[in-house]
């Protein structure tokens, strides 16, 4: 292996915000076998924000994969290409030995291609002739965990486990002050305890009925501020939950960026959500939190350190993985009871 010693590796994982964080265990065990490696980092924003200071990442370059998506989605494919070649000067005075393309598509592996790279390793989660592109492509394991797969890709360099999982993000330097200000202006008690509240998801069937998240925290006493987050776009779903509630609370939602979220999420003492960005940012920054599951699973997806509690669907119909639901009931997120997260509420903060 000490001929990867000094070799300048090139990991792809454009988005999105949970696989970033996800694959930060990549460059984090790469860095802890090889510490004398050169890394760089093809992120896209705004997942690339949780990578800045990152103490492995020893050069962050940034690629906004957005225009493209959006110009290939409408077919405008020259426009397209043209968004694309924007890498070419990124690429054209740097040089690599080795990609670990962990995102594993069609359009990661034309990245790697155009890196110049002589070896190009992706992981069996591949799609769309990513395949074509890779030289090595990561042996098979018996484990479904995306970080443990995502892990696979450092087998080919003789890296093998005990593996650290813990997620890495850094906090700027700036956080403390931030959260100081921010809290004290929007009226929130640091010395007592705050829930933050995240009702939305990227994928429309892992999204609790807003309603749900207002009745299961509305038994929270006073002393226990609720804070919800969200994107601006968030707004509609939170007003949905505070309008069934009879106690106190307020909304940062499309506030903070990504950084000052997870600063925030710092000071937290348990942020509630689904699976989603946030919960692996408040993983990374070691707040507990209490997840919601119904169409996807923490077997697979999951935090694998720290203090996480998983309400679990109880639907025989489950984790299928699917962005939308085939029978169009969302019926797996839906068994998922008021009662069953008002237990792990009244469980974590010590209630009657």
């Amino acid at each position: 292996m000490t001929h990867f010693k000094n070799a300048h590796f090139l990991i792809i994982r454009l988005s999105s915000i949970g696989d970033v964080l996800h694959c930060t265990t990549v460059a984090h065990n790469l860095k802890r076998h090889f510490p004398d490696c050169k890394l760089t980092w093809l992120a896209s924003p705004p997942a690339s924000l949780l990578l800045e200071g990152n103490s492995d990442i020893d050069e962050l370059l940034i690629w906004d994969r957005r225009p493209f998506d959006k110009l290939a989605l409408s077919h405008h494919f020259i426009d397209a290409k043209h968004e694309l070649d924007k890498l070419k000067p990124i690429f054209s005075n740097r040089h690599f030995d080795i990609v670990l393309d962990t995102q594993c598509l069609l359009l990661t592996g034309i990245i790697a291609k155009m890196s110049h790279a002589p070896r190009r390793i992706g992981i069996r989660d591949r799609h769309e002739f990513n395949h074509l592109f890779m030289t090595d492509v990561a042996p098979d394991i018996h484990d479904r965990h995306k970080i443990r797969r995502y892990l696979s890709s450092l087998l080919p360099l003789g890296i093998n486990a005990p593996y650290d999982y813990s997620l890495q993000l850094n906090l700027p330097s700036w956080a403390e002050g931030y959260t100081s200000s921010f809290w004290e202006s929007h009226g929130i008690d640091t010395s007592k305890k705050i829930l933050i509240v995240n009702t939305r998801t990227s994928w429309p069937d892992k999204n609790w009925p807003s309603e749900r998240f207002g009745y299961a925290i509305d038994m929270l006493p006073e002393d226990i501020q609720i804070v919800f987050s969200g994107a601006p776009g968030d707004q509609q779903y939170i007003d949905k939950a505070q309008n069934v509630m009879h106690r106190s609370s307020i909304s940062i939602a499309g506030e903070p960026n990504l950084m000052q979220l997870a600063a925030l999420f710092s000071k937290a003492d348990c942020v509630l959500t689904g699976d989603t960005g946030p919960l692996y940012i408040a993983c990374a920054v070691g707040t507990p939190t209490i997840s919601i599951w119904g169409p996807t699973h923490p077997d697979i997806y999951g935090p694998l350190t720290g203090d996480n509690r998983f309400v679990l669907t109880t639907c025989e119909c489950h984790s299928c993985c699917k962005t939308h639901c085939k029978k169009k009931t969302n019926e797996c997120i839906n068994a998922i009871t008021v009662a069953s997260v008002q237990h792990e509420l009244r469980s974590f903060f010590q209630l009657n």
